[in-house]
């Protein structure tokens, strides 16, 4: 099993639909919802690391999501030995720049 905690960023008009959604999602619990921000910690379970960022790519998705990253990871139980970024990853590492957002630097 292994988990990760991830940084959730919605407009407020949109922050309540936003948690429904998360809540719904198998595996996603909702810990702590700011409203003055918009920003909602989530913890994530999953089998393996290909199961975690399968649900990062879906909470990314979500309608009304701003912003979502993974901001920690914890490997209880996984059984596959890695001896390098696995491919889907070192992909979006690519496309994607790492850049923190201006309101998150408050």
């Amino acid at each position: 099993m292994n988990l990760s905690g991830i940084l959730v960023s919605a407009k407020s008009e949109h922050l309540a639909t936003v948690v429904e959604s998360l809540r719904a999602l198998e595996g996603v619990e909702v810990h702590q919802v700011e409203e003055s921000t918009g920003r909602i910690i989530v913890v994530q379970e999953g089998e393996g690391i290909r199961d975690e960022m399968a649900g990062l790519r879906l909470i990314k998705s979500l309608p009304n999501v701003m912003m979502a990253e993974m901001v920690y990871h914890y490997i209880a139980d996984d059984d596959d030995v890695y001896e390098g970024i696995p491919p889907e990853l070192a992909e979006q590492e690519q496309s994607e720049p790492c850049a923190v957002p201006a309101y998150l630097n408050d």
